[in-house]
């Protein structure tokens, strides 16, 4: 049975476990904070306040550990809570300014100036030259780290809140070995291909010369695939400190990346506390002639009384 404590600043910290009839938790992989959406019984003595504390526990997993942000009720007997992790706090904006920065490095600064508690953050072994964002959620700063982070190394990281505490993980060592699929733990999917997002089959790079006063073009392409598809072009301007062989190195990383259709699978199973967005788990279904690992690109755990399911999104990677 979840264990759920609300602490609204006041002095007392109510068990509303009894109280509580759904809960929704959900996790997101890149750009969403986590969230938590409680439907409760009203109680005549229990006051719930914007910015109040709420734990979740299950037996001795941690779950959920925010901060309540929206409260709302009817004529009924019945109150919805819905509250986010600490991310939702990098959604407010400001200037940054870094460089030759890694990753966690410019987490451990933002996160510092906005107040909020840090715990492990893995090294990424890349720092980025430059990174200059004029109005941008401190959020979309740390997702842009990542991406660069993710085109020079290959490697994915994933950013997120344990349990209070924000996280930078490299994705390799969040497998969770419960198979998922067939005669385990599934009972529903929908699979899809596409080629309408982030999929480019030519790369166009240009760098500004300042002794040419032109640009240096940059490009790869694969043309069976432009043949297949049409032309799908990846556009950007390189950094001017970048030389010929750093460029080249982005330039075959990017059509290693992106040159490829995009396949998500969503799965309904039974819950598994183990899973949530930024693990890789394995998936068994022998309709599809699938039988691999898969990044979990979001996660939705939901109960319903004492019954525990989720709903998966895959990505292939």
């Amino acid at each position: 049975m979840l264990e759920i404590l609300l602490d609204n600043k006041d002095g007392k910290v109510w068990d509303i476990s009894e109280l509580v009839h759904s809960v929704t938790w959900k996790t997101v992989r890149i750009g969403q904070p986590g969230s938590l959406d409680v439907s409760l019984v009203k109680h005549k003595d229990l006051r719930i306040d914007p910015g109040a504390i709420i734990r979740v526990r299950d037996g001795s997993s941690n779950v959920f550990y925010g901060y309540v942000f929206t409260i709302e009720q009817g004529d009924d007997d019945e109150v919805s809570i819905t509250a986010y992790d600490q991310i939702r706090y990098l959604l407010s904006k400001d200037t940054f300014v870094f460089a030759n920065a890694t990753a966690g490095e410019i987490i451990r600064k933002v996160a510092g100036d906005f107040g909020l508690t840090v715990g492990n953050l893995t090294g990424t072994g890349y720092r980025i030259p430059t990174l200059v964002e004029d109005n941008q959620t401190g959020l979309d700063v740390i997702s842009k780290a990542l991406d660069l982070t993710l085109i020079a190394t290959g490697n994915i990281f994933v950013f997120y809140d344990r349990f209070g505490a924000l996280t930078l993980t490299n994705a390799a060592n969040m497998r969770v070995d419960v198979a998922i699929g067939d005669e385990s733990l599934a009972y529903g999917f929908s699979y899809k291909r596409s080629i309408d997002d982030d999929t480019y089959n030519r790369i166009k790079l240009v760098q500004n010369n300042k002794n040419t006063k032109r640009r240096d073009v940059y490009i790869a392409q694969d043309s069976a695939n432009i043949a297949k598809w049409g032309r799908l072009q990846y556009f950007d301007v390189v950094d001017e400190k970048m030389n010929e062989a750093q460029i080249r190195e982005l330039l075959n990383t990017l059509i290693q990346l992106k040159n490829r259709e995009r396949r998500s699978l969503k799965i309904d199973a039974l819950g598994d506390l183990r899973i949530r967005a930024g693990c890789y788990i394995p998936v068994i279904l022998n309709e599809l002639k699938i039988k691999q690992y898969f990044l979990v690109d979001e996660c939705t755990h939901q109960w319903e009384g004492d019954v525990h399911t989720m709903q998966i999104t895959l990505k292939v990677v």
